[in-house]
């Protein structure tokens, strides 16, 4: 039987083929085992992709796309002048993996195409997959599997890494576009589960390259700031050609420093180039693999288990390479974390290892005219065959043992099998939980929402969650979070001029910083009311004042504090940031007058400035205000 898996990423697409009873390997190509998910769309309609789209960009960058999965929500992409819908652009990229494996089998299609996706991704999201695979002629016989499946069925497909029932492996996915966290286990029939999950959508190695890319214009943008906004915002095709060619460049030196102590980054002229340090690429991106590491902690946690307990830490997703990934999780998780081969091709790779017969429902739940038209697998309540979910019948695990005391637990049973030799399945005793799993367009949406089983069995699985649910709350920051809807309309002030959303906003500043109502009078003060705010001393910075303000029109902030960026001039310098449950964007600026520096929040009407009024001949450079904002006024986690 000849199976196609194919794992469709952010950055690359990698695609792994067995047949005629030879094992499992990877198919080049273009002489490689990663082909760029990149795509350019031609005047003629024609859409190219991978490393030919890439040499096109260099044409006209208006007309290509690099990272066509960040945009799946979307129905259609703008390249260039034309519209054309995304599933024709992942049909694009899953076509050519086809032609080439194709080619390969000497004119032969597969037998059967296993697509690997999120384990947070919805039926919307698995529509859209399904129908761009159908759309590349790969066929009926298709499977969708959970990553962290894959992964799991990866890991334990090699010599002494058998996961024995009632283990669990902790699946860490970083990859281009976003971080992964699910706890896979083991159970009796020989079979994996996700037993608990989450994410970062705003955390991958696009934003590791968007933070050294920063880095870098700190250290040059001052030989000439306008130039250098023209790299940041190219406007003509020379100056697009210039930002394209320095965003691989940036690519390739944070790769090396995966490798390397120092490399140097190429720079466009005028500028020269730059030499960077492994420890500075670490201290830009140790607040953001803190926030993944801390994440996983969490997931650990709501399994109900402790990381001493995982069978082990995996390691996938090409961006999990950077050295201080491994240190952070061994030094706040005492686990020392594993890959047991190229990250890059662990999850197309692991897919080929779990057997088809085992796919449920928790994967194969696309209903509809496409998985309809698809041929997809179709099961759920009432269906039969090779790919209907296994009974509901219930096992206990022996060796896994619940919160509670002398409670007995175990992961809920939804048939991915391992790789190793099937078991018989018995009939089971009816004390091994069930559980409700989340999806659906919750999983969509979801910027990192939990997605927790939830229990419909035993007592005893109740007390587990209780007891995991205790201890997570215990252990868990006790900063205060309110949600976007929470935000939208400013509430009552406290006596420092704070409601709760500028608390969460202004992070410790908010008990230490010697806040007040209001702007005070200085040449920050607005000429009309802009809601709640209130204004602290910055920390260790003499003559510097943290404003921050709340307001029901964000229309409003947002002219008032670009008319503070355009009034200090000078250079100017962006960057995400991301602290307290909430995330959003930083820009400064500094001229001889003035100096600020402005953070928004992305989905809510909350922001807060810095503003120095510098004394003579002591004006800070926009990098260093961004600087002192990230040490010292940005909230923490």
């Amino acid at each position: 039987m000849r199976i196609l898996s194919v794992d469709l990423g952010t950055s690359n697409t990698v695609a792994v083929l067995s047949a005629h009873g030879r094992p499992p390997r990877v198919v080049e190509v273009d002489g490689s085992a990663n082909m760029p998910s990149a795509v350019f769309a031609t005047e003629d309609g024609t859409i190219m992709v991978g490393r030919d789209a890439e040499r096109r960009a260099r044409l006209d960058p208006t007309r290509f796309e690099p990272n066509p999965k960040r945009r799946i929500d979307e129905q259609t992409l703008l390249l260039g002048t034309d519209v054309i819908p995304v599933t024709e652009v992942l049909a694009a990229i899953l076509r050519r993996v086809l032609d080439e494996t194709t080619r390969q089998l000497g004119g032969e299609l597969p037998d059967e195409v296993r697509l690997t996706h999120p384990a947070q991704w919805g039926q919307t999201r698995r529509t859209v997959l399904l129908s761009a695979a159908r759309l590349a002629g790969m066929g009926g016989n298709l499977v969708l599997v959970p990553e962290p499946v894959a992964a799991a069925a990866h890991f334990a497909s090699f010599p002494g890494k058998t996961l024995a029932p009632g283990q669990a492996l902790a699946v860490y996915d970083l990859g281009a576009g976003t971080f992964d966290v699910a706890i896979v286990g083991a159970t009796p029939n020989g079979g994996f589960t996700v037993v608990a999950e989450d994410g970062l959508p705003d955390l991958g190695g696009l934003d590791v390259d968007q933070a050294l890319l920063v880095h870098v214009g700190r250290e040059v943008s001052h030989k000439d700031p306008q130039r250098w906004q023209r790299v940041l915002r190219p406007e003509s095709t020379p100056d697009r050609r210039t930002r394209r060619a320095l965003q691989e460049d940036v690519k390739a030196a944070k790769e090396a420093l995966s490798r390397h102590p120092q490399t140097e980054v190429p720079m466009p002229e005028p500028f020269e180039d730059v030499l960077v340090t492994r420890g500075e690429l670490e201290a830009l991106v140790r607040p953001s693999m803190l926030r993944s590491v801390e994440l996983m902690s969490r997931v650990v946690r709501s399994a109900g288990m402790t990381p001493d307990r995982l069978a082990g830490i995996y390691l996938v997703g090409g961006s999990s390479r950077l050295p201080l990934v491994g240190s952070l999780i061994a030094e706040k998780l005492g686990v020392v974390p594993g890959s047991l081969d190229q990250p890059e091709t662990a999850v197309a790779l692991g897919a080929q290892h779990v057997a088809s017969d085992g796919i449920s429902s928790r994967t194969q739940g696309v209903e509809g005219q496409v998985a309809a038209g698809t041929g997809a697998h179709q099961v759920g309540p009432g269906a039969s065959g090779p790919y209907a979910p296994p009974p509901q019948q219930v096992a206990s695990i022996p060796g896994y043992q619940g919160a509670g005391p002398g409670q007995s637990g175990g992961f809920p049973q939804t048939g991915y099998p391992n790789s190793g030799p099937q078991q018989v399945q018995q009939p089971a005793p009816t004390n091994f939980p069930t559980y409700s799993l989340a999806g659906g367009e919750a999983g969509d949406n979801a910027k990192a929402g939990k997605k927790k089983p939830l229990v419909i069995g035993a007592i005893a699985a109740v007390v587990v969650l209780i007891a995991a649910g205790l201890v997570y709350f215990l252990t868990s920051s006790s900063t205060t979070t309110y949600t976007a809807d929470e935000c939208k309309t400013p509430s009552a002030a406290d006596d420092k001029g704070l409601t709760g959303c500028l608390r969460q906003l202004a992070g410790k500043i908010a008990d230490t910083g010697d806040c007040k109502p209001g702007m005070g009078n200085g040449p920050a003060k607005p000429a009309e009311s802009l809601g709640v705010t209130s204004t602290c001393s910055a920390p260790g910075r003499a003559g510097t004042q943290v404003t921050y303000l709340q307001s029901d029109s964000p229309e409003k902030l947002k002219s008032y504090t670009d008319g503070l960026l355009t009034s200090a001039g000078g250079d100017r310098t962006e960057a995400k940031w991301v602290g307290n449950a909430l995330e959003g964007q930083y820009s400064s600026a500094a001229g001889q007058n003035a100096a600020v520096l402005v953070f928004t929040v992305t989905d809510r009407p909350l922001v807060g400035f810095i503003y120095q009024v510098p004394a003579e001949g002591q004006t800070p450079t926009p990098g260093e205000l961004a600087d002192y904002f990230e040490k010292s006024v940005q909230p923490g986690e």
